[in-house]
C-alpha cells in the first residue's frame, strides 16, 4: 500500500570524475585485485593502505578515495587509458614503485593467481616498464612464496 503512495526513486547516479593520476593509481589497483573475481578483504586494505601512504589520506579518506577507483575501475574502458596518465605524470623510478605496490595487492591473500598476473604484466607493460625490471619485479615480489 505505502509503495504505491511513496514510490521509490532511485537517485540519478553521480557522474564519475576525470581519472587523474592519483584516480589512475588507485582504479589499477583495483584492477589487479579484480583480475581473479575475487575481490578480499585482504586486498582491500593493501589499497587503502598503498593510497593512503603515497597520497597521504587518513583510513577514511583513502577507503573514500578508493571506493571512487572502484566506481571509475568498473565503468572505465581499457587499461591503458589508466596507465598513459601515469606515463605521463610519473617518472620512471617511480612507476617501478608502483609496479611493486600493483604485486603486493595481488599478493596480499597470500597467492598467487594467474589471471593477477597476466593483468599486472599488462598493467607493467602499459607502464613503459622494461621486460628486465618487470622480471625483476615478479621476482622480488614472489621470492617469499
Amino acid at each position: 500500500m505505502f509503495e504505491r503512495l511513496f514510490p521509490r526513486r532511485t537517485p540519478e547516479p553521480k557522474p564519475l570524475p576525470q581519472p587523474n593520476p592519483q584516480l589512475a593509481l588507485g582504479a589499477l589497483l583495483v584492477r589487479v585485485a579484480f583480475a581473479d573475481r575475487n575481490y578480499r578483504a585482504t586486498e582491500i586494505g593493501q589499497i587503502d593502505r598503498i593510497l593512503g601512504r603515497t597520497f597521504g589520506l587518513n583510513p577514511i579518506e583513502a577507503a573514500k578515495l578508493r571506493a571512487t577507483c572502484e566506481a571509475l575501475e568498473r565503468d572505465a574502458p581499457d587499461t591503458s587509458q589508466f596507465a598513459e596518465i601515469l606515463r605521463e605524470e610519473v617518472d620512471y623510478a617511480d612507476r617501478l614503485a608502483l609496479g611493486e605496490a600493483m604485486w603486493s595487492v595481488a599478493l596480499a591473500d597470500g597467492h598467487r593467481h594467474e589471471k593477477e598476473e597476466i593483468q599486472l604484466l599488462a598493467i607493467e607493460t602499459a607502464l613503459g616498464l622494461t621486460d628486465t625490471d618487470i622480471e625483476a619485479l615478479r621476482q622480488k615480489a614472489t621470492a617469499h612464496l
